[in-house]
């Protein structure tokens, strides 16, 4: 197992098995969750190749790519063959001994390797099987292949992405995996919970084209209950205004006018007290349905100061605002406000060759979640390819 460092609080999950066989994003991530809460994630890859991610690159940092990077800390990686039997028996071993399984194989491929959920929870009744796939393990989705881009897609959510008229658009991160990620995770702690009171585990399942459904809230809720059909609307939102991107002097002012109140200190803050009692734009839902008339009184106002002087103002009257910050400057404002958003893990070249040793840190997001008492933990960092597969040989009694 993980050893805690001296001082170091108990995780959350602390002594909880994870035995993780999936690849790419979806499932690892969900699995690095559960190792940031103190799990011991023991991650089964393919000799040579390893989880797909390795290859996501360029760029490349210390001979990793920095997609694997991001989704693969504290975990152990053990290299083994599951198409022969010495893998196979291997990989069926850890399982057994495991109190968490994830895995995202093609229909039928965990019970051909004696991995499936019914193999071991036969022998291992309190084993907590997840299993995550594009659209389902049974049904005519069972043999599609799933990846997010496809099912930003096909689940609605590159048809509300953009601006009017124009192509659709994907958002530029793999949300719908890091979406199902988190519905896995949250699955898993449910069933670890639930087991406390039955002693048994149970086979939880998480899919992409469900997840990115349930993510998609109210332009969901406004499909299922009105009929209506949703559309790209840019930076607007359907339900509020002004909530939207604003055209200042030197590029656009983000206000987030969520009540009428709020309106009210925000018509005042920007110079334009009077809108507050025109008839238009008394109430959100008027304001909704004269957005067009709203916006060109308001930017005829904006433009003529640049966008962090507005956002001064704005902010000093309690209405949440911003700029559009590219990824460096949302690094610094997290930084500037103490949040710590980097930490760095350093290498264990130990447990490598040496020709493999990388004495640099590695730096890695935080993980958001905040405990009192036990804290989330960065023990170790992204492994490499089958690091660890001597130690967790050796603690299943196979070597």
């Amino acid at each position: 197992m993980i050893e805690r460092r001296a001082g170091e609080a108990r995780g959350p999950l602390e002594g909880i098995v994870v035995a993780d066989f999936s690849r790419v994003v979806a499932g690892p991530f969900a699995t690095m969750l559960l190792g940031d809460l103190g799990a011991d994630v023991i991650k089964v890859e393919r000799p040579g190749q390893g989880d797909d991610t390795r290859g996501f690159g360029p760029p490349f940092t210390g001979g990793e790519s920095s997609y694997y990077l991001a989704i693969n800390r504290n975990k152990r990686s053990v290299a083994w063959d599951l198409a022969s039997d010495d893998g196979k028996g291997k990989a069926v071993a850890l399982a057994q001994r495991a109190d968490v399984v994830v895995e995202n194989f093609r229909p039928g491929t965990a019970a051909r390797l004696g991995l499936g959920y019914e193999d071991i929870a036969a022998v291992n009744p309190r084993v907590i099987y997840c299993s995550v796939s594009g659209f389902g393990t049974s049904g005519e989705g069972a043999a599609l292949p799933g990846y997010d881009f496809l099912v930003q897609g096909v689940g609605g959510l590159m048809s509300i992405t953009g601006d009017p008229g124009s192509e659709p658009r994907k958002v530029g991160v793999a949300v719908v995996d890091v979406l199902t990620a988190q519905f896995a995770a949250n699955a898993i702690l449910a069933a670890i919970f639930e087991r406390e009171r039955s002693g048994l585990g149970q086979r939880v399942e998480v899919n992409l084209l469900s997840s990115v459904l349930s993510a998609l809230i109210n332009q969901a809720s406004t499909y299922i209950t009105t009929g209506t059909v949703p559309r790209a609307m840019g930076n607007r939102h359907p339900s509020i205004a002004p909530y939207e991107t604003l055209r200042a002097k030197d590029g656009p002012v983000l206000v987030a006018v969520a009540n009428d109140a709020q309106f009210v200190a925000f018509a005042k803050a920007v110079g334009l007290s009077a809108l507050a009692s025109d008839d238009r734009f008394r109430s959100n839902a008027d304001r909704v349905a004269n957005r067009e008339a709203l916006v060109e009184v308001l930017e005829a106002e904006l433009v003529l100061r640049p966008a962090a002087d507005w956002v001064s103002r704005i902010q000093a009257a309690g209405i949440p605002c911003g700029v559009v910050n590219d990824i460096a400057q949302a690094f610094d404002l997290a930084e500037h406000l103490g949040l710590g958003p980097v930490v760095h893990l350093e290498r264990d070249s130990v447990a490598r060759p040496a020709a493999a040793a990388d004495p640099s840190p590695q730096s890695q997001v935080r993980n958001p979640m905040g405990f009192s008492r036990t804290p989330v933990s960065y023990r170790i960092a992204p492994p490499r390819l089958g690091e660890h597969t001597s130690a967790v040989e050796a603690e299943l009694g196979l070597a």
